[in-house]
């Protein structure tokens, strides 16, 4: 099993520190880390929870799955593991990334 959870639905307010104290209740936290956006530095509202078990990431789903955690029900999953695409758009459509129409 995958010891990396994705935690989503998190309200904006909750820290590194309430998801680290939370999860602990399940098993031994290797790392927290909440999701920022960059430009702001506000929460984009998921995190990811690393566990040291693998024993405590499958507890951590039973028990946290769907809780109601600062009036939001989380979501708690295994995550995905990160693709190397980049998140770029240049390929949709064709045209190699570049604009056709003219820039005035």
């Amino acid at each position: 099993m995958n010891r990396k959870l994705y935690v989503g639905n998190l309200a904006f307010s909750t820290d590194d520190q309430t998801l680290n104290a939370m999860f602990a209740e399940a098993g031994p936290v290797d790392s927290v880390r909440i999701v920022a956006d960059q430009a702001t530095g506000r929460s984009r509202g998921f995190a990811f929870v690393e566990m040291a078990t693998d024993e405590g990431a499958k507890a951590a789903i039973e028990r946290f799955n769907e809780k109601e955690v600062d009036g939001r029900r989380l979501t708690v999953n295994e995550a995905r593991p990160k693709t190397n695409d980049g998140g770029s758009f240049a390929g949709a459509g064709g045209g190699g990334g570049r604009r056709r129409e003219p820039r005035w």
